[in-house]
């Protein structure tokens, strides 16, 4: 009797001496940890099995990086060194004809809009400025190249490039010019000449001239260098019409609001001359480099091939991946892990490649940037917001190629393989 009463007191806490079914056991699910951190470690042990597969995968990613990486530099360059000559005029308000699309083909204005502004009583000084292309000979080479001519008042201050204010009573005198020392090598050591022989003479156009000092602005993609010079002197290389500019530069009285200013200004002046913030300025010429030529396009399609290519070599690797542990995949599944599991493997691997290959091209890439820049005289940068975008359409890149690999995951069936 005690042994029937010990094993009914059992009975309860032991139903399998009954026959009752055993309840389920409750399934916990994984920590945060644990649902990451496993996957991740399988698939960089799956990764480092096949070292040659692992260095072909980088490769394919840093190449797509570091194609990526240059095509968004050279198109940033492009618009950053296309605005070099407007970015450095540092007027409060700007005057253009609405028919301008870039400042090396301007269409002229009347000069009368500059003096129309002056009524305004926020305005200070108006300078109208000339724009055009000459001829420039090296002084070494007696080689010819097209360089931009920048004709105003440097009295006058609305306008201040680096180097101009020490040589506004230099280029009062006749056929006088400042060089822009950042302008491209081909138009000969002008700095290093300067700086052992002063002034000296050169020939723009065709006309006899003297150098006088030297101003910093850079090359664009529309001129290679650039020559200022006094409003007189620019007229004496150029026969312009007295009565047209090319654009106005406004310089406010201090405390004056531009806004205000300008909203003013355009309902003053007639419907054939624009007003311009400097920031309206410097987009409208980068809206034309973007939109009205095919360069900006071009760019843009280089760096989508490259994701494309790097998309198709993680696809393939990812894919011969899978192929070759499907087996594995198949006893992963039979020993209960779940579709989720794997598709979480898979995906840490193209996770962990973007991380991989994508270091190495950031490394590549910032010294191409150097090299380049240094070869060209393009603007070229690594700036951190671009570092990120990059990666971030890297991962995207690698994200797409693991979810197009995943379905291969779809023959890892356990009743297939046993």
């Amino acid at each position: 009797m005690n042994q029937i009463s010990s094993t009914e007191n059992l009975l309860p806490w032991a139903p399998e001496l009954t026959g009752e079914p055993i309840p389920p056991r409750p399934r916990v699910a994984p920590g945060p940890a644990a649902f990451l951190l496993l996957p991740l470690r399988l698939a960089w042990r799956q990764l480092r099995a096949e070292k040659s597969r692992l260095l072909a995968a980088m490769a394919g990613v840093m190449f797509a990086c570091v194609l990526v990486f240059m095509q968004l530099g050279f198109r940033g360059a492009l618009f950053d060194s296309a605005t070099n000559m407007l970015g450095a005029m540092r007027a409060d308000l700007f005057l253009m004809h609405p028919m301008t699309d870039a400042s090396f083909r301007p269409e002229p204005l009347p000069r009368a809009r500059a003096f129309q502004t002056l009524a305004d009583p926020d305005v200070a000084v108006a300078v109208p400025i000339y724009l055009a292309q000459a001829t420039w000979r090296n002084p070494e080479t007696g080689r010819r190249r097209a360089v931009q001519l920048i004709g105003l008042d440097a009295e006058a201050g609305a306008v201040g490039f680096t180097g101009l204010a020490p040589l506004v009573e230099a280029l009062k005198q006749p056929d006088t010019v400042a060089f822009d020392v950042r302008s491209r090598p081909e138009f000969g050591p002008i700095g290093q000449l300067f700086a052992e022989r002063g002034p000296f003479q050169v020939q723009v156009g065709h006309r006899e001239m003297r150098l006088v000092g030297l101003v910093e602005i850079g090359p664009s993609f529309g001129a290679d260098g650039n020559v200022v010079l006094s409003e007189t002197n620019f007229r004496r290389v150029f026969e312009r019409r007295v009565s047209n500019t090319d654009l106005v530069a406004l310089k406010l009285h201090e405390g004056a609001d531009p806004r205000a200013v300008q909203a003013r200004l355009r309902e003053l002046l007639p419907g054939d001359v624009m007003v311009m913030t400097h920031a309206e300025l410097v987009a409208h010429e980068r809206a034309y480099w973007e939109n009205g030529t095919p360069i900006g396009f071009i760019f843009v399609f280089g760096s989508l091939m490259g994701l494309v290519v790097g998309m198709v070599i993680v696809y393939q690797i990812l894919f011969s991946d899978i192929a070759s542990h499907i087996s594995e995949y198949a006893t992963l599944k039979a020993m209960g892990y779940s579709n989720g599991y794997l598709s979480r493997v898979v995906m840490s691997e193209a996770f962990i490649l973007a991380i991989i290959g994508f270091i190495p091209g950031l490394l590549l890439s910032a010294w191409l940037y150097n090299w380049v820049g240094a070869a060209t005289f393009l603007p070229l940068a690594m700036y951190p917001e671009r570092a990120v975008t990059v990666f971030l359409m890297i991962f995207t890149m690698c994200a797409v190629a693991g979810l197009l690999a995943m379905r291969k995951l779809r023959d890892a069936n356990p009743a297939d393989m046993f």
